[in-house]
């Protein structure tokens, strides 16, 4: 813009040149002096200023019209003022409007220089009339604000830019001072389910949790106080419906409405923090399994030395037992030994349960007669408890060990009663249910299709950090010598071993709901023959093959017993070596699974090598894991697990014998 002194005095030369009269000689002489000075701000001014003719026609332009559009003194004088609109049409309402109002002020018209460039300008014209009102010259002033045009541009492209990314980002933005939340971005009222409006003008610790209010002050009056203060730092706001959203603020200080304020960047984790949670959670439960598996691995190996141990009492209780009356004075002292010899049968029984080496003989079995089975049979012996039986109809069939699974009732079973002192209820349940890929996620089973069996009692619960190790093996809330803490341990090493899953519910002084899945099988459920109570003789020849020296001692003689010819082989390659001497002779082969050099497997698969008709038992301190099962499933005709009396053993001869 022209500065007013410039302005001015153009308007007064043009006056001056409207004067018809002609003033006396001290006048003219005032007026070359005023003439002068105006020719000197014209000249020196640094706007652009012109005067043309109605027509466009120029009169007069001072240099920096020349230096502003490009031309000189007499290309200029050449010129039609029109000639340097980009736009013809904005000239004639340019023109227009100065012939309306007699000026115009501030008025943007784009101009075209020499060279071509096209240029913003701002031009203050004034129309000058002559006495009968007609129109003798437009007077103007003209400003590049080429530039200024594109720093606006500039700045509102990116105030816009800005604007859009404050507006569409993924985190919540609010700008916050000591009175009010003085601008919220939509992301922030999402994220708190509020919004723009209803945030705006409110204070910003309305929003967080109240625990977590005097921390997140703190922090903002540090800031404000000039004190370095971390940025970044996780909290947690109140959502509208009540919920807890976990966030993470990224703060600093900035100028607003020229005042301090605080910049908050809110980052919505919760489903981070979920998923830290829950990683948490699986990582637990991979060490927890990962510890399991070592312990099993002990308690396995622990169980199968011990039942050997147990094999070589049982043997040669039974062998005196055998030949002694009821009626001897020793008898029952004998049967006593025999008896702790089953207890302490059904000790490692728990503990290979626990190692995931309890499974026997799984057959495909109606669960809903074996839970009524154990139900009844722990219903007779313990009457102050009230048992509630739902079963399912049309019960899927599960192949399970039904022995173990029997135990694994029987101690949750235990479990409640002792979680009921005096009386109680206890309520079972079955049903058919489909378990998706989301819910076994945590316990590397399959999904599809699962018997479920529910355990519920009335006792007292169980807190949340005891649930936390209910199933770790010897762990135990009972006093000193009133229980081994094996139980569950043996439960969940079980249902493990079953590929199913055993989870528990509890709180405390409201009960406890144990709740067993286990996979469906597609074969029928069928009842088990009973089998003869008697001992079984006969007069076979049979080899027996184990590496403890005892076992071998009682073993072949408790076959003397019982009427067979007993060869003895102390390995697997003594095996192979007596079998091939004696392969026309030998009519069943009872086998030891676990031996040093070459195991149970390898000694079955040699020997059947020689004769693919070979009868064999399989024989092991294990009960049928993995190992065991593969040996059944290549043909092996039987198996029997240590400790085994006498009665046993000859029954599962005379099967294989008569049957095989």
């Amino acid at each position: 813009m022209a500065t007013k002194s410039a302005y001015e005095g153009l308007k007064q030369r043009v006056n001056e040149l409207e004067k018809e009269t002609v003033e006396p000689k001290g006048a003219e002489e005032a007026l070359e002096e005023s003439e002068e000075r105006y020719r000197t701000l014209f000249e020196d001014s640094r706007d652009a200023i012109y005067i043309t003719t109605r027509e466009g026609k120029f009169i007069d332009a001072n240099q920096s019209a020349f230096d502003l559009l490009g031309y000189s003194r007499e290309e200029m004088v050449a010129l039609n003022a029109r000639q340097l609109y980009v736009n013809a049409i904005n000239g004639v309402r340019f023109q227009k409007e100065i012939e309306q109002k007699g000026f115009v002020r501030d008025y943007e018209v784009k101009l075209r220089k020499k060279d071509g460039t096209e240029i913003d300008c701002l031009f203050n014209v004034s129309v000058r009339r002559a006495p009968d009102d007609s129109i003798l010259a437009y007077q103007g002033i003209i400003r590049d604000i080429t530039e200024r045009k594109r720093a606006e541009q500039a700045l509102e492209e990116s105030e816009e830019k800005y604007r859009n990314l404050v507006e569409r980002a993924n985190d919540g933005i609010a700008i916050a001072n000591d009175e009010a939340l003085q601008y919220v971005n939509p992301r922030l009222a999402q994220i708190i389910g509020y919004t723009v409006e209803e945030l705006t003008g409110t204070p910003f610790a309305n929003y967080i949790v109240p625990e977590e209010v005097q921390k997140v002050v703190d922090r903002y009056n540090r800031r404000m106080a000039g004190e370095y203060v971390i940025p970044i730092y996780e909290t947690a706001l109140r959502h509208k419906d009540g919920r807890r959203i976990d966030v993470e603020l990224n703060t600093g200080i900035i100028a607003y409405n020229g005042k301090p304020a605080d910049l908050v960047i809110v980052r919505d984790i919760t489903e981070r923090k979920r998923a830290e949670e829950e990683k948490k959670k699986l990582e637990a439960q991979f060490q927890q399994a990962q510890k399991m598996e070592a312990l099993g691995t002990l308690a396995g190996g622990i169980a199968h030395d011990f039942n050997n141990l147990l094999m070589g009492i049982q043997g040669n209780t039974a062998l005196i037992l055998y030949d002694t009356d009821s009626s001897h004075f020793q008898y029952e002292k004998l049967k006593s030994i025999e008896e702790l010899v089953q207890n302490g049968a059904q000790l490692t029984r728990q503990l290979l349960g626990f190692s995931r080496r309890g499974k026997y003989q799984a057959k495909p079995t109606d669960i809903n007669e074996l839970i009524r089975k154990s139900s009844d049979m722990f219903g007779r012996t313990k009457k102050e408890i009230t048992i509630h039986t739902k079963y399912q109809e049309g019960i899927w069939p599960v192949e399970v060990d039904q022995g173990q699974i029997e135990q694994v009732l029987l101690n949750l079973f235990v479990n409640a009663w002792q979680a009921m002192p005096g009386k109680g209820e206890l309520y079972l349940e079955t049903g058919n249910v489909t378990l998706t890929e989301a819910y076994i996620k945590p316990y590397q089973v399959n999904p599809g299709k699962y018997v479920k069996i529910s355990v519920t009692d009335t006792g007292v619960g169980i807190d949340k950090k005891t649930q936390q190790r209910i199933f770790d093996p010897f762990f135990t809330t009972k006093e000193m010598g009133r229980g081994t803490g094996l139980g569950l341990a043996s439960a969940y090493g079980i249902v493990k071993n079953h590929s199913g899953i055993i989870n528990v519910y509890s709180e405390k002084g409201e009960g406890t709901t144990f709740t067993i899945y286990l996979p469906i099988s597609e074969k029928k459920a069928r009842q088990e023959k009973a089998l003869p109570e008697e001992i079984l003789e006969g007069s076979e020849t049979i080899l027996l093959v184990d590496d403890e020296d005892f076992i071998i001692t009682v073993g072949s003689q408790i076959l003397k017993k019982l009427g067979y010819e007993a060869l003895t082989a102390s390995s697997g390659r003594a095996a192979i070596d007596v079998y091939k001497a004696n392969k026309d002779k030998i009519d069943m082969v009872i086998l030891d699974m676990i031996m040093p050099e070459m195991g149970g497997g390898d000694t079955y698969d040699r020997i059947k090598e020689i004769n693919p008709a070979v009868k064999v038992l399989l024989s092991s301190g294990y009960s049928i894991d993995g190992q065991a099962k593969d040996i059944l499933d290549r043909g092996c005709h039987g198996f029997i697990q240590k400790p085994f009396n006498i009665k046993g053993l000859s029954q599962k001869i005379r099967e294989i014998l008569d049957n095989a």
